[in-house]
């Protein structure tokens, strides 16, 4: 039953929206669980949360929404995703990371245009925000010209996302690149021009003043410049941003900078000066217990990818000494392509049971961790604030349906949601205190347009880039 309101209405607090009498899963520092709870929108930020009959006898609302028999959580913050790849789902089969990137994913890049860039990066937002996400870190690479860049972050804008287009950079070909085969069509500027044309699109999109912001990201640490880490990490240090990069995905990624350098990439980041709490390092799997240890006593922020991780068999992170050390731990989807769907319900359980594979321990991981990384670790990750239901946080959610029979009964709430429910459970999706995904649609874009324009550029591209879809072109 709805609870009874107070009979003077003038003794109520006025807000936005009300979303009454779900069970509320806060993602607390108590990991609070309001069953039946209510959550108080005003502006962008949450006002209020707590048990339905107290809030909502306390808040009249301009639009309430009755949550009975759904979850309400903070929105999902996808911690490292390749938006522009959207029009290369489902290719690219059976191939270990680094043939997967040369004989699939570098020339998809090459032929990517720009409208191709837009469209994809604005297919990718659209399924983002039908699953529940509400934050992505997107590591865009292709192509990288100023116009490009500042489209996509407002395409991504313009569909309701919040988070960071990471402009992937590569400077000058170093000997690392040779020697592993990275095309030469990819090299369209030297470190210099990366740093210029990324510090041009930082000040048109000054961070704070837009809901996604430009990011400085080169591209994988095991094969770029040095000199481009280095300005890459002062330009986010001076625009008060994050950095972004790929870092030790394959396990030959550390052996080839040592043999080159002498030393291993993290190792030489945090000699350096260059390893803060501004890093963002995307799957960091093979890392030795130094750089486990360097990583954490920095507060640096890892991108934990385990589906895309086990689809491309690159290995299994070590989540557990990450963040015993101190590391901030984000999880991703890595995007359309590699991963084939944005779904963080999916990515929360594959965390789990790759962990739990890993140490052969059921107790390694469990349901309310998952949920924590997905969320509030991935509110610190991206410097939002995002990931709780709090008072005060911004107000980004998901409500989520458990009226299906995959989701009955429910005993526990966080379990369910991290087992058994998945993207397309979500019904309402809410980003800076504005309903961006309701009634099976995204509110701000038009998807039937959308969907058939992707389907033909996908079609031209995949034509352009020399692959036939219909075979089994990568099959070894």
């Amino acid at each position: 039953m709805q609870p009874t309101r107070p009979t003077d209405p003038s003794r109520l607090l006025e807000c936005d929206l009300l979303l009454s009498g779900g069970r509320v899963v806060t993602v607390d520092g108590r990991r609070s669980v309001f069953e039946p709870g209510s959550v108080a929108i005003s502006g962008n930020r949450v006002v209020a949360v707590g048990p339905a009959a107290e809030t909502d006898a306390q808040w009249q609302a301009r639009r309430t929404v009755d949550c009975r028999g759904k979850a309400v959580l903070p929105g999902f913050v996808d911690g490292h995703s390749h938006l522009f790849q959207a029009l290369a789902r489902g290719m690219g089969e059976g191939l270990s990371i680094w043939p997967w990137l040369c004989e699939f994913m570098w020339p998809y890049s090459i032929a990517v245009d720009p409208e191709d860039a837009r469209v994809a990066a604005t297919l990718g937002a659209v399924e983002a925000l039908r699953s529940g996400i509400t934050t992505v870190i997107d590591n865009h690479y292709a192509p990288t010209d100023p116009d490009t860049v500042l489209a996509v972050a407002r395409a991504v804008e313009s569909a309701g996302l919040r988070g960071a287009i990471a402009r992937g950079m590569l400077g000058h070909k170093t000997e690392v690149a040779k020697e592993r085969g990275l095309p030469d069509a990819l090299y369209r500027y030297s470190t210099q021009e990366e740093l210029d044309i990324t510090r041009d699109c930082m000040r048109r999109r000054p961070p704070r003043t837009s809901m996604v912001e430009i990011w400085p990201a080169p591209l994988n640490l095991s094969y770029v410049d040095q000199d481009l880490v280095r300005g890459a990490v002062e330009l986010a240090a001076e625009f008060g941003t994050r950095w972004h990069t790929h870092c030790s995905e394959g396990a030959k990624d550390p052996a080839s900078y040592l043999q080159a350098y002498g030393i291993r990439p993290v190792e030489w980041l945090a000699r350096e000066g260059l390893l803060d709490e501004r890093a963002t390092l995307a799957h960091a799997i093979w890392l030795d217990d130094a750089e486990v240890k360097h990583i954490g006593e920095r507060r640096a922020g890892v991108s934990h990818n385990p589906t895309s991780n086990a689809y491309l068999a690159s290995g299994v992170m070590r989540l557990r000494e990450l963040r015993d050390a101190g590391a901030v731990v984000s999880l991703g989807t890595d995007g359309p392509s590699a991963g084939h769907r944005q779904d963080m319900f999916e990515v929360m359980k594959q965390t789990l049971f790759n962990q739990r594979l890993k140490h052969l321990d059921p107790a390694s991981a469990r349901c309310e961790e998952a949920l924590e990384l997905a969320t509030r670790e991935g509110g610190r990750y991206a410097g939002t604030g995002t990931g709780t239901l709090t008072v005060g946080a911004p107000a980004d959610l998901a409500v989520v349906a458990l009226d299906r029979p995959h989701l009955r009964p429910v005993h526990r709430t966080v379990a369910t949601l991290v087992y058994s429910a998945r993207g397309s459970d979500v019904e309402m999706t809410v980003v800076d205190g504005r309903v961006v995904f309701e009634d099976g649609h995204c509110t701000l874009v038009d998807e039937s347009a959308l969907l058939e324009e992707a389907q033909e550029r996908a079609e031209r591209l995949v034509s352009r880039a020399g692959f036939d879809p219909l075979r089994s072109a990568w099959n070894h």
